[in-house]
């Protein structure tokens, strides 16, 4: 991996923990993870307990992260938070396009692109997160499901925007189904949105963009995939609650 790609170690709580349990989590996790500054160690939690996790982490080395949010910044949009809102709370980071939202919420290309875009301009920093289904992949068509998620958000961006982006590469048949990606499947896409991005953009921008893994990983399986050229980092799901279990994840050894 180049030295211009920091690893960056990223856990998506999904709709779990109370504030309570984040206060658990953070008080049991922070001192496992002090003084590991070779790397990014990311969270995200449920919208309500974002100030709550704000103020705990403070002084410490955790990047904050919202999960979701909408294009625009206010408006008759019952149920959502605007890119204002996670501003305000000074979280500078939201992750955009996961295959929950695709899939069970019917996000589809454009509006990822939509939120891609105004997270952008409100100077967040997306994680935009991409990958094929089951049927697809069994089809051949994960390199073209890839290509035409890709497209859609950067092909409307500049080298100077694209350079913001991370990327997190997440078969959706290995999301929560305890399947992961082999590290050889896994570093095949990351090399194929690599080349993509370098034929898109440039070789500059193409070493730039951080590329994380996520699909169901566990500390037994995360040097493995972090040993990959490509693999810059992962997105970890059920793991991520677990304060020993994300703790060796996020502070795994990596041999690159």
């Amino acid at each position: 991996m180049s030295e211009k790609r920091r690893p960056l170690m990223a856990a998506n709580w999904k709709m779990h923990k109370t504030l309570a349990e984040t206060k658990e989590f953070f008080n049991s996790f922070l001192p496992k993870v002090k003084g590991l500054d070779d790397r990014d160690i990311l969270i995200a939690p449920p919208f309500t307990a974002l100030a709550l996790s704000k103020k705990l982490t403070d002084n410490s080395n955790i990047i904050l992260a919202a999960q979701n949010m909408h294009w625009e910044e206010k408006g008759a949009f019952t149920g959502e938070i605007s890119p204002l809102m996670i501003k305000e709370i000074d979280i500078n980071w939201v992750i955009l396009g996961h295959s929950e939202r695709r899939h069970i919420f019917g996000e589809n290309d454009e509006v990822i692109a939509a939120k891609v875009a105004s997270a952008l301009a409100h100077d967040l920093n997306p994680i935009l997160c991409i990958g094929e289904k089951l049927e697809e992949r069994e089809l051949g068509k994960t390199e073209d499901i890839l290509k035409v998620q890709l497209e859609s958000v950067f092909g409307t961006l500049s080298q100077e925007l694209a350079q913001k982006m991370t990327i997190a590469y997440e078969p959706v048949w290995a999301i929560g189904t305890g399947k992961t990606a082999t590290p050889e499947i896994a570093q095949e896409a990351h090399s194929f949105i690599r080349s993509w991005l370098s034929n898109w953009f440039d070789s500059t921008i193409a070493q730039k963009v951080r590329i994380l893994y996520g699909g169901s990983v566990k500390p037994e399986n995360v040097e493995s995939l972090m040993a990959q050229k490509d693999i810059d980092g992962v997105l970890v799901g059920g793991a991520s609650l677990d304060p020993e279990k994300f703790s060796q994840i996020a502070g795994c050894k990596i041999t690159k």
